[in-house]
């Protein structure tokens, strides 16, 4: 599997619970906070729901 790199760039505030539940599944929770994971269906769909709040880059 591959790995991607996370990284928060929008706010949590005033966003639904489930989107804020699944930024702090990833790890995150900070603008600017990084985490590295690998790539199966069920991260995928986690980026898919915060697609907006997240940019992803593979490594």
């Amino acid at each position: 599997m591959a790995k991607v790199q996370i990284t928060q760039t929008r706010s949590i505030i005033k966003r639904p619970k489930n989107q804020k539940l699944t930024i702090k599944a990833l790890g995150l929770g900070r603008i600017n906070k990084t985490v590295e994971k690998e790539l199966n269906p069920q991260i995928s769909g986690m980026i898919n729901t915060v697609s907006h709040l997240v940019s992803v880059k593979e490594i």
